[in-house]
């Protein structure tokens, strides 16, 4: 183990998880993840291997199938995946934040028909809150379920599905004006439909189209798509939670899970920047000595340490409120904040390290550089986290004259 980006106070258990995902990243996910991305190849073998280790029932609970494990823990293998490689964090984040939201939202039914086979990896998941023209305005959402009979009718077109081919259960939220008058609040009237399809791409089910993957600068390997619902007819048994109007409220808890998750992401990826940067430092010679030893680069080394050092804590922080029951937006935002930007400088500094090199795809550092900005704009904006921030901040510090 590293140095940098120690967590305190683990469980044997704990420690004994994360040694064997370390493991199994420097062993089957490091060597192979710059010719998969350069491929934009899904990681079929690397998937199989996340199932065999039981991480896709990580958090869900013992009686469902799963290991039962903290969102501490589940962070912590995050961060040494994305150290790998980003996009395979990115697979099984959807996935965890559809079961995280149906194990605290969803019926009785819904957890005993989902939850064992999501545990397996039998069940994939992914959600969709965005649409085209909505971007971070949330409130915006056009997508409509309507209700006719025992069956809900969904219209609309959602954006920048992660998993979006490979799953075969989405969490979509919509419009549901049934039960809300006109007036109502949008938040109020929005619903978390849960939509069983078959994976792949085109019309995976009547009514419902995932055109095809869309082509990204970076996060590369996992499939980011359009969601299509036209007269998309689901049983009304599939309103997570039983009862409409709660959607806005479950997709909000599951961001919060994912901001975690994101902030983990972003400390896994500037981690093996620091790794490689350091090592490079190390190796290359200018001057009749290596670069490590001129002033400049050590003053790099020292910054992208201490920023990985950083990131790390915050993301741990706010891992930990969520784990014990409090509201954790305000660390959850700052970690996410932090962690991403941090992560950002580091994978340049260490860009700039390598000099020309790193502009060559031979250099692991080439994919990084594309991989980090996603992380920027991933689970909310670097604007909408700071908006959370200050309404959180003045909120515990209201002025009291």
């Amino acid at each position: 183990m590293s140095r940098l980006a120690q967590t305190a106070g683990l469980t044997d258990v704990q420690q004994e998880i994360l040694s064997t995902v370390r493991d199994f990243v420097d062993k089957e996910i490091i060597p192979v993840a710059t010719q998969l991305e350069h491929r934009d190849e899904y990681p079929t073998d690397i998937v199989e291997g996340l199932k065999e280790l039981g991480l896709f029932g990580l958090m869900i609970p013992e009686e469902y199938g799963g290991l039962g494990e903290s969102l501490l823990t589940y962070a912590l293998c995050v961060e040494e995946i994305a150290r790998g490689w980003m996009s395979v964090s990115g697979i099984i984040n959807t996935h965890f934040i559809v079961a995280y939201m149906l194990k605290q939202h969803g019926t009785q039914e819904q957890k005993d028909t989902f939850l064992p086979r999501m545990a397996l990896g039998e069940v994939r998941g992914a959600f969709s809150m965005s649409e085209p023209a909505l971007g971070s305005d949330v409130s915006a959402i056009s997508s409509k379920g309507v209700k006719d009979g025992d069956e809900y009718v969904l219209d609309g077109q959602k954006m920048w599905l992660t998993n979006g081919g490979t799953s075969t259960l989405v969490a979509v939220l919509c419009r549901s004006d049934e039960g809300h008058p006109e007036g109502t609040a949008p938040h109020k009237s929005m619903t978390t439909f849960l939509i069983e399809k078959e994976p792949g791409f085109g019309e995976v089910r009547p009514g419902l189209t995932i055109p095809g993957k869309i082509d990204k600068m970076g996060y590369k390997g996992v499939d980011t798509t359009e969601l299509i619902m036209d007269g998309l007819r689901i049983p009304a048994n599939r309103v997570l939670g039983g009862t409409t109007g709660r959607g806005f409220y479950q997709m909000m808890d599951g961001v919060e899970v994912g901001r975690v998750n994101v902030a983990a992401r972003g400390c896994g990826v500037a981690q093996r920047a620091f790794e490689l940067g350091v090592s490079y430092a190390q190796q290359r010679e200018t001057f009749g000595k290596p670069i490590a030893q001129h002033q400049a680069i050590q003053f790099k080394l020292a910054e992208m340490g201490t920023k990985v050092e950083a990131a790390h804590a915050m993301m741990v922080n706010a891992a930990r409120k969520k784990d014990s029951g409090e509201r954790n937006d305000l660390e959850a935002g700052m970690a996410k904040y932090l962690a991403s930007e941090y992560c950002k400088e580091v994978v340049e500094d260490a860009f700039r390290i390598h000099g020309g090199y790193g502009f060559s795809k031979e250099y692991e550092i080439e994919r990084l550089y594309r991989e980090a900005p996603m992380l920027l704009i991933g689970e909310g904006t670097a604007e909408i986290q700071k908006m959370i921030i200050g309404r959180r901040l003045l909120e515990e510090y209201r002025f009291q004259g």
